[in-house]
C-alpha cells in the first residue's frame, strides 16, 4: 500500500483525497475520491463451494491503479493490472466480509458473500426395473437432466448435488422417461397439468439477523435489530463505514452519515450484519444531499428503484402512421401473425395524448425495432400459418430501424417526448442470434455456432443442455459471441443506440443464451462511453429462464442490473389463479429471490410476457394449465372466462407493486386483455369501447401505481412477513416510521384475518386505501376482507 497520496489526471479521472468530518462521534474522518473508480454500488462478490474467479473489472474501470487487495483482513494480491483472479477462503471465513481495494492510498470496500451451499444426495431404488440411465432434472440445475447424471451403487442410483438453502422441483429422468420420485412423498402442481417432486434444503429453525430502519434526523440514522448480531457492515457508497461512524447499543446503531454525501445528490448507506445463523437483510437507504430521503419530490426519472416499466410490442400498440403499413403479402401468413401497423409515431401519439401519465407509468420498454426480413419463415402445423418478422426478433441489420416501424427522425422524437415527460425508454435488444438474410451471416458464415451437433442431430431449441449454442430456429444462426472479432462488434452496435438515440437503457432478449464475456464487455463500454463521459445512467435488465442461481449469475456490477423473476412470476400464477396451492409456495419463492438477488433488488416483476398466455385467462378459467396455449389461441377464441379472472388480475398487480423489485405492465393486462400464447397474447391494444370490467380493473391499477409512487416504503422499505395461510399472505414494507402492510384473501369466500404489527409500529394510525373495514388494539390488526380481493393499509 503507498504511503503518499497522489492527484492524477486524465481524460475522465480527477483523484484526491479529501478527510470529511462527521460530528459527534469521535470526530471520523472518511477519506474519498471525488472521482469515484467504481460506478454505481459494488454488488456483493458471491463465493462458490472451493475456488472463485473474481472479476476486477466488474467493479474497477482501469485495474491498473490498483495499490493491492485483502479479503477479511488477509492481503490476496498486490496490484498487477490483472482483470480477475482465482480465490480460494479459509475454513473461518464468517458469513459475510469484506474484499478491501486500495487505490492511492484509499480503501474501497466490497462485501463478500460466503456459499451457503450443502451437499444433498438423490437416491433412487429402482425395485426391480432395470435402466440404462438415470438423471435428476429441476430447478436445481436449469431442467437440463444431462446436468445431473445418477450412477449406480449399493443397489441403487444416486447423485450428489450442492445446494443452497431453498425450495426445489425436480423430476427423475429414467432412460429418457421423466417421474415423480417415488422415495419422495411430498410434490407440487407445476402449472402444467401435472407435478413435480419438492425438496426442501435448509434449517427453518436458525435465526439470522433481521435489520429495519426506526428513525432519523439531520445526519444521524437509528437502526434497530432482532436476534443476536456478532458484526455489522455499514457502507456509504463502497466504502465502508469505521465504528467511529456508528454506536451500538443493544443490537440497536446510530450511524452518522459522513459529509462527503452533501456533495451528491443521491448516495446510499447500506447495511448487513451476520450472526452463527446466518447473513441479515440488507438495508439500503437513499440519502438526498446528505440527507435521508424523505420526500418523493427530490427523486427523478433516474432513480432506478422507483421504475414502473410498460412493455409495448411495436407492431401492436398503435398505428400513428398509416404510410408505413406494410404486411408481408404472402397468403402463407395468416393475419394474427402478420404486421399489424403499430409503429414508433403511434407510441408517441399516445404519449402526447396522456396515455402513460393517466396510467402513472414512468418507464416504456420497446420491442426491437431493428430492420428484420420482409419474407414469411417457420411454420405452425394448426392452423398451417407461416411469420412475419412483426415482432423484432428477427435481425437483418445491427443499426437500421425498420422502416415499418418509423425513422430515425421519430425515434429521436418519441425518446424526446418521453424525456420531456419526465419518464425513461428501454430498447429491447437482440444479441443472441441474426437471421439468414443479415449480411454479416453472409459475409462471414464462420461467426456463427453450429447447427447440427456431433450426433449428427438438429441444435435447435436446445435450450439447456446447449444453451450457449442452440439455434432458435433453422433460419435464426446463433452467433458465437465467444469470438472477440463478434463481441467487440456487437457490443459496438448496442453502445451506439445508446449513445445515438440517448436511450436510458436495454432489455436484453435470451440472456442465458449469450456468454458472459458479451455481457460484461458491453456494460464496460457502457460504463466508459455513456456513464462515464457523458453522465447519463444506464439500465440493463435481462431475460433468463432458469433457477435463481443462473438468473442470479448474470446479475452484478459487471453485467446486467437485473433480470426478470420469473419464479415469482410462476409462483404468482400456480398460487392466485389455482384454488388448490398455498401462499405459503408463494412466499417461499420470494425470500428465494431475496437470497440471490438481494432485498433491494431490481428484478422485474411481470404482469405477464410476449410468450406465455395471458395471466387473466388462467386466473379466469379460460386457458387451462394443462393445455397448449399457442395451439389454444390459434384454434378458439380465448376470453377471461369467470369475471374473477379480473379480481385475480388486480391482485397480482398489487403484488407487483408493493414486493421489493420493478414492476413491469405487459401491455394490455391493466385492462386485462384475454389471449393464449404467441401471437393470441399479442393482440393490437384496445383503447376505446372497454367494458366496465376493464375500466375498473385499470382504475385500480391507476390507484395502485400512485400508492407506489407517493410511498417510499413501496420503493425502499424492508419487507417483514406478518401472516401467512393457503389462503392468505400479510406482509409490511417499512421505511423508518412508514408502513405499508399488503393483505390478501385469495379464496372466494370473505376471510377474517388477525395479525399483529412490529413493536415498533405499536398503535399507529392505519388508513385502508381500498375501503376495508380495519380495527386495530394496541398492535393487533383485524380485517375482514372479501373473497379474492386484497387491501393496503398506509400510516
Amino acid at each position: 500500500m503507498k504511503k503518499h497520496l497522489n492527484i492524477i489526471t486524465g481524460s475522465w479521472l480527477i483523484f484526491a483525497t479529501i478527510a470529511f468530518t462527521a460530528c459527534n462521534i469521535n470526530t471520523p474522518h472518511l477519506g474519498v475520491h471525488i472521482t469515484p473508480h467504481i460506478i454505481g454500488l459494488a454488488s456483493p462478490v458471491k463465493l462458490q463451494p472451493g475456488a472463485t474467479k473474481i472479476y476486477i473489472t466488474d467493479y474497477f474501470i482501469n485495474p491498473s491503479l490498483i495499490d493491492s487487495i485483502f479479503i477479511n483482513g488477509k492481503k490476496i494480491k498486490t496490484g498487477d493490472g490483472s482483470d480477475s483472479f482465482i480465490y480460494e477462503p479459509d475454513n473461518d471465513l464468517p458469513y459475510i466480509s469484506e474484499m478491501k481495494v486500495w487505490i492511492e492510498g484509499i480503501p474501497y470496500s466490497i462485501l463478500v458473500k460466503k456459499s451457503k451451499k450443502t451437499g444433498y444426495t438423490f437416491t433412487f431404488d429402482p425395485k426391480e426395473e432395470i435402466f440404462d440411465a438415470v438423471q435428476v432434472a429441476g430447478s436445481i440445475n436449469g431442467w437440463n437432466p444431462s446436468s445431473t447424471n445418477m450412477k449406480w451403487a449399493d443397489n441403487t442410483w444416486q447423485a450428489t448435488v450442492m445446494l443452497d438453502p431453498g425450495v426445489y422441483q425436480y423430476q427423475l429422468v429414467c432412460d429418457g422417461l421423466w417421474l415423480l420420485d417415488p422415495g419422495n412423498p411430498d410434490s407440487i402442481d407445476n402449472n402444467m397439468g401435472g407435478y413435480n417432486s419438492l425438496l426442501v434444503i435448509g434449517d427453518n429453525d436458525k435465526q439470522p439477523p433481521h435489520l429495519f430502519s426506526t428513525s432519523h434526523k439531520k445526519n444521524k440514522i437509528n437502526i434497530g435489530g432482532l436476534n443476536d448480531i456478532q458484526e455489522y457492515f455499514v457502507y456509504w457508497q463502497n466504502y465502508r463505514l469505521g465504528e467511529n461512524f456508528f454506536k451500538i447499543k443493544n443490537s440497536k446503531i446510530v450511524i452518522s452519515i459522513p459529509e462527503a454525501a452533501k456533495k451528491i445528490d443521491r448516495s446510499f448507506i447500506r447495511i448487513w450484519a451476520y450472526n452463527n445463523d446466518g447473513t441479515s437483510n440488507d438495508l439500503l437507504i437513499p440519502l438526498h444531499k446528505g440527507q435521508v430521503l424523505n420526500n418523493i419530490e427530490y427523486m427523478t426519472r433516474q432513480d432506478k428503484e422507483a421504475f414502473i416499466i410498460y412493455n409495448i410490442m411495436v407492431d401492436r400498440f398503435y398505428n400513428g402512421d398509416t404510410s408505413n403499413d406494410y404486411p408481408v403479402p404472402d397468403p402463407a401468413i395468416l393475419p394474427k401473425a402478420n404486421y399489424l401497423g403499430g409503429d414508433l409515431a403511434g407510441i408517441t401519439f399516445q404519449s402526447k395524448q396522456g396515455f402513460f401519465d393517466d396510467l402513472g407509468v414512468n418507464t416504456i420498454w420497446i420491442s426491437p425495432i431493428i430492420l428484420n426480413p420482409e419474407g414469411a419463415f417457420g411454420q405452425f402445423p394448426e392452423p398451417l400459418t407461416k411469420f412475419s418478422g412483426y415482432h423484432g426478433y428477427w435481425p437483418i441489420s445491427f443499426t437500421k430501424i425498420d422502416y415499418r416501424y418509423g425513422t430515425s427522425d421519430e425515434l429521436h422524437n418519441l425518446v424526446s417526448t418521453l424525456h420531456d415527460d419526465k419518464m425513461n425508454i428501454l430498447l429491447d435488444f437482440v444479441a443472441n442470434h441474426i437471421h439468414q438474410e443479415h449480411p454479416v451471416y453472409k459475409a462471414h458464415p464462420d461467426w456463427v455456432t453450429d447447427l447440427y451437433l456431433p450426433d449428427g442431430s438438429l441444435n435447435t431449441e436446445r435450450w439447456d443442455e446447449y444453451r450457449l449454442t442452440t439455434w432458435f430456429d433453422v433460419f435464426l444462426p446463433t452467433l458465437d459471441l465467444s469470438k472477440p472479432e463478434v463481441y467487440e462488434m456487437l457490443t459496438d452496435s448496442a453502445v451506439f443506440w445508446i449513445d445515438e438515440y440517448e436511450l436510458d437503457g436495454f432489455r436484453h432478449d435470451a440472456t442465458k443464451h449469450v456468454p458472459e464475456v458479451f455481457w460484461r464487455t458491453l456494460t464496460q463500454k457502457l460504463k466508459n462511453r455513456v456513464v462515464i463521459s457523458k453522465g447519463q445512467p444506464v439500465f440493463q435488465i435481462g431475460e433468463t429462464y432458469g433457477n435463481g442461481e443462473l438468473i442470479g449469475s448474470y446479475v452484478n456490477s459487471g453485467e446486467l442490473d437485473a433480470q426478470f423473476d420469473f419464479n415469482v412470476y410462476d409462483a404468482a400464477i400456480a398460487v392466485l389463479a389455482n384454488d388448490n396451492e398455498s401462499f405459503e409456495r408463494l412466499n417461499n419463492i420470494i425470500n428465494e429471490s431475496f437470497m440471490y438477488y438481494g432485498h433491494h433488488h431490481l428484478m422485474g416483476n411481470i404482469s405477464g410476457n410476449q410468450d406465455r398466455g395471458r395471466f387473466i385467462s388462467y386466473a379466469g378459467g379460460d386457458l387451462k394449465f394443462d393445455e397448449d396455449a399457442k395451439k389454444a389461441g390459434w384454434t378458439r377464441e380465448i376470453g377471461v372466462g369467470d369475471p374473477v379472472g379480473y379480481q385475480k388480475m388486480a391482485q397480482l398487480m398489487a403484488m407487483n407493486m408493493t414486493i421489493p423489485g420493478v414492476p413491469v405492465i405487459f401491455y394490455g393486462d391493466e385492462i386485462g386483455m384475454p389471449g393464449g400464447n404467441d401471437p393470441d397474447n399479442r393482440k393490437m391494444m384496445l383503447f376505446e369501447c372497454l367494458s366496465q370490467k376493464e375500466i375498473q380493473l385499470k382504475e385500480t391499477v391507476k390507484q395502485l401505481i400512485k400508492l407506489r409512487k407517493e410511498n417510499l416504503e413501496f420503493i425502499y422499505g424492508d419487507f417483514e412477513v406478518l401472516s401467512v395461510s393457503a389462503n392468505t399472505y400479510v406482509f409490511a414494507r417499512t421505511y423508518f416510521d412508514r408502513i405499508g402492510i399488503v393483505v390478501f384473501n385469495k379464496s372466494d369466500v370473505p376471510i377474517h384475518i388477525e395479525f399483529y404489527l412490529p413493536d415498533r409500529f405499536r398503535n399507529s394510525q392505519l388508513i385502508s386505501q381500498f375501503g376495508s373495514d380495519i380495527f386495530l388494539q394496541d398492535n393487533l390488526v383485524v380485517i375482514d376482507l372479501d373473497g379474492d380481493s386484497f387491501e393496503i393499509l398506509t400510516n
